[in-house]
């Protein structure tokens, strides 16, 4: 029999997550109450518009257009607007006035979290963000509590959507990522501006909040290195599926000893091949998947539906059960682990894979001057591949597409590799150049 006084929650913002929120809300409520151990009241849904359409029907008497006053008197504040303002404003005011935190805002976190968790800090309250990354997939508990007493070497991780669904049509189907963004907009995975995602902002702000998560060292969202998936193309799918791999966008967070021996952090987002043994690589869809390599517990795979109304109100109710039963045992709340304190390291300290596609002129010679190139900057080739030979224009030498797979190196030695390729009398093009990452 629950005996604690009924929790009023504000919710801020009623989109597809929002909406579902309620719906759960008013069909599993006793449930909640029962495990939270005290009833959950929902005093009012903060919106802009009152009329607006919505997926899941609210009671009107509910909504208001005054967002700060919903927020007095509140327990526990559900923050879904998204954006940076005004929802850092009003997290701040839930905060500075008690309230503990619930927010799905990747982006906030990731650019204001140091700010927001330090003042949740000051006041006993708790700030919870488990629906921030990959949707409905419990990942922030696991990084934050379960493996706090390990040491995580790496995280491999699949978290946008969208980006995923459209390579993995354009491995599966032969479609082109033009084709496969059009299907992904349509069936609702991709916004009418898909640059958060195809650009790897998106990705890049999950990385942020992973990394800070797993090595306790705030890692801010500018110190994480960016490329998107807009300069992939058929051909080079074709190409990693004849070599055994699959490209998939990849959040990287990394524990790392750099130069001169010490530990530092690198996260980063990028196309990648992934060997498809690895379990990443049967990740399709608009799936998510996070890969955790660990010292103590070993590899662990977190997967599952990384976006989604119902999806992430899941995880959103989760930390609401979780707020709810604080306020019934007492206490402060817990402050985030920043003691790591490790230093962000730049893309060029990172050691990794190559696989570069050149076209060159088919003659004598050829490979011995690519070769050099690469032993000149201190680079391994693993294997050299020749996929097409062709023959070339009236005048022109014939040309033929060198696919070479490197050794480790550092991301600095690699890079100036392809640059020297590049201006090399025998190579007519550097035409693809993606890291591998993931053993098999």
């Amino acid at each position: 029999m629950i005996e604690y006084r009924n929790l009023r929650v504000a919710l801020l913002g009623a989109g597809s997550v929002g909406a579902q929120v309620v719906a759960q809300l008013q069909k599993h409520g006793e449930e909640l109450a029962n495990r939270a151990g005290a009833g959950i009241e929902l005093i009012g849904v903060a919106v802009r518009d009152i009329d607006a359409p919505r997926t899941a029907e609210i009671p009107r008497e509910l909504l208001t257009t005054d967002a700060e006053g919903l927020i007095v008197g509140a327990d526990i504040v559900v923050e879904l607007i998204g954006g940076l303002e005004p929802a850092r404003t009003l997290i701040l005011e839930a905060l500075n006035s008690g309230a503990d935190v619930i927010t799905a805002n990747k982006a906030l976190i990731a650019t204001h979290g140091p700010e927001l968790f330090a003042a949740a800090e000051q006041v006993g309250a708790q700030l919870f963000y488990e629906a921030a990354v990959a949707g409905a997939i419990p990942i922030i508990r696991p990084l934050r509590d379960s493996l706090a007493g390990d040491q995580v070497h790496r995280i491999l991780g699949i978290v946008n959507g969208t980006t995923n669904y459209i390579l993995d049509r354009m491995d599966l189907e032969g479609q082109s990522l033009e084709e496969a963004l059009a299907e992904a907009t349509a069936l609702g995975y991709a916004e009418a501006d898909p640059t958060a995602d195809i650009e790897a902002y998106d990705a890049a702000q999950k990385a942020a909040i992973l990394a800070s998560l797993a090595f306790h060292t705030s890692v801010p969202i500018e110190a994480v290195y960016r490329e998107g998936i807009t300069a992939i193309t058929g051909e080079q799918v074709e190409a990693a599926r004849r070599a055994g791999y699959v490209i998939k966008l990849l959040a990287i967070c990394e524990r790392m000893i750099d130069a001169d021996g010490d530990a530092g952090v690198s996260a980063r987002v990028y196309p990648a091949l992934v060997p498809r043994a690895h379990p990443l690589a049967a990740v399709h869809g608009a799936k998510n998947a996070v890969f955790v390599e660990a010292e103590a517990a070993g590899d662990l795979m977190f997967y599952g539906a990384g976006a989604g109304g119902v999806e992430t109100a899941s995880a959103v109710l989760g930390d609401l059960v979780s707020a709810a039963r604080r306020h019934v045992i007492g206490g402060p709340g817990i402050a985030e682990s920043t003691h790591g304190d490790l230093p962000i390291l730049p893309i060029e300290s990172v050691t990794t894979r190559y696989q570069i596609s050149l076209l060159v002129n088919d003659q004598p010679g050829v490979l011995a001057a690519v070769a050099t190139v690469f032993n000149e900057h201190g680079v391994s080739v693993e294997t050299v591949h020749q996929t097409v030979s062709s023959l070339g224009a009236e005048g022109e030498s014939a040309t033929a597409t060198l696919v070479i797979g490197t050794h480790e190196a550092s991301e600095a030695s690699l890079a100036d590799t392809v640059d020297a390729l590049a201006s090399n009398d025998t190579v007519r093009a550097v035409t693809s150049v993606l890291r591998v990452e993931g053993s098999e």
